[in-house]
């Protein structure tokens, strides 16, 4: 059975430290997501999230674009970027307006929407986006939509998504310099909640972690939202490092051995299965002796869990600190939903289930058609969530009324109560 027809295609590449993948979708005309091409590559000219290199970044945004094109079968010119470093920043802020216990109307939201709009300014940092999440009347919060009710203060909660100017223009540019249009930049734990959590997990309370290659983003979503981020400069490619050190191996012989044996989990037969340290036609005779191993050069599977969960716990040590200062403990606290490349490895939820005293489950892309089995891991959910946030496209409040005037029944601003700078949290 062929496909339906495609009404519109959505470009997305995700900047990685240790891939750079890219991924076009089409939406049907029922508003199916479909799932067209991808591709990937090794990642070059980024370190924790930033441009190091532009050359070699533009680069490899433009052979992963090229090849999510070839298997597509079409080409794009605008993509939608995500972006995991660059200083990201979350805010949950306020607006409310006395509308005099009438009924809410149209015109009242776009006043509300104009005066927030107004008020965004968080020093020098850069806004990538700012959203309205949910409206409240009276205080009361959870309303999606306000309109027809009766209220004496009409409010929303806009979430804004903070950046470094400097990275994000650096990271703009190497897409630009791919010839490709820049639509949006995307937080990738924006786009990777999209992909991985439930309207409902958002709306009771989750803690999302991505591990990535050099960072770990620990955002927590409640109320509908991302109301607070805190990234930590610690990822997978950290681990891989620790490995190729301990055994004094190279990094790819390290990244073979942690994705093939390596396991967050310890075992007793650990100590009796034995693992090769180099691969097939590795073993060029020149290369010292791995210390501990035997005479055919392998070592038992305990050292490796050894090491690699030595530095989970490191990891773990910092995400629960975070979580902490983010207000997600005791009582407060909630799932917790595991995703990116470092939660591929072998028994992370449960690790992190016993590390965390939380309910840990591993996040993943959903099921869409034409996603292989390849991008259906953890490590490309930022990717598919990139191109779902595209397709919803959600409202910004930067581009709601530009020329839009307050009337004199709203001047003074004793009308607008603007509390936008106070951050509210939720817990």
């Amino acid at each position: 059975m062929g496909l339906p027809r495609i009404s519109k295609l959505f470009g997305a590449v995700n900047v990685g430290s240790f891939r750079i993948s890219a991924m076009i979708m089409g939406q049907s005309e029922t508003g199916e997501m479909i799932v067209l091409g991808s591709g990937h590559r090794a990642s070059q000219g980024i370190k924790r999230g930033y441009v190091t290199d532009m050359a070699a970044a533009t680069y490899a945004i433009r052979d992963a674009v090229e090849r999510a094109e070839k298997n597509a079968g079409t080409n794009i010119e605008s993509v939608w970027v995500g972006c995991s470093g660059a200083g990201l920043g979350s805010r949950v802020a306020k607006v409310e307006i006395d509308i005099g216990g009438r009924r809410v109307e149209e015109d009242d939201i776009e006043h509300l929407l104009v005066a927030a709009r107004d008020s965004i300014q968080f020093d020098a940092r850069r806004v990538l986006h700012a959203q309205p999440a949910h409206y409240t009347l009276d205080g009361v919060h959870g309303v999606a939509n306000p309109r027809g009710l009766h209220a004496e203060r009409l409010g929303v909660d806009i979430h804004v998504m903070l950046a470094d100017g400097a990275p994000i223009r650096n990271l703009i540019e190497a897409v630009q310099n791919a010839h490709l249009e820049v639509h949006s930049v995307v937080a990738a734990p924006v786009a990777a909640g999209y992909a991985c959590l439930s309207p409902e997990e958002r709306e009771l309370g989750t803690a999302l972690i991505e591990i990535g290659g050099d960072v770990t983003n620990v955002a927590l979503y409640a109320g509908g939202m991302l109301i607070g981020l805190t990234a930590i400069p610690f990822g997978s490619c950290d681990i891989t490092d620790t490995i190729a050190s301990a055994f004094g191996i190279r990094r790819f012989q390290a990244q073979r051995l942690k994705c093939r044996y390596g396991s967050a989990i310890a075992s007793p037969a650990d100590y009796k299965d034995m693992i090769p340290v180099n691969g097939p036609g590795e073993d060029d005779g020149t290369a010292p002796p791995v210390p501990g191993a035997d005479d055919r050069n392998t070592i038992p599977r305990a050292e490796l869990v050894s090491v690699i969960t030595g530095q989970l716990g490191q990891l773990t040590a910092q995400i629960n600190q975070a979580l902490k200062e983010m207000g997600f403990a005791g009582a407060k606290g909630g799932q917790v939903v595991v995703t990116g490349g470092g939660a591929e490895l072998a028994g992370i939820a449960e690790y992190m289930q016993s590390a965390l005293g939380r309910p840990v489950r591993v996040g993943k892309p959903p099921a869409l058609r034409g996603l292989g089995e390849a991008n259906a891991t953890p490590g490309f959910s930022t990717l598919a969530g990139l191109c779902l946030y595209a397709s919803e496209d959600p409202v910004d409040i930067r581009s709601v009324g530009s020329s839009y005037q307050i009337s004199s029944s709203y001047s003074g601003l004793a009308v607008v109560q603007r509390v936008i700078r106070a951050v509210k949290e939720y817990f």
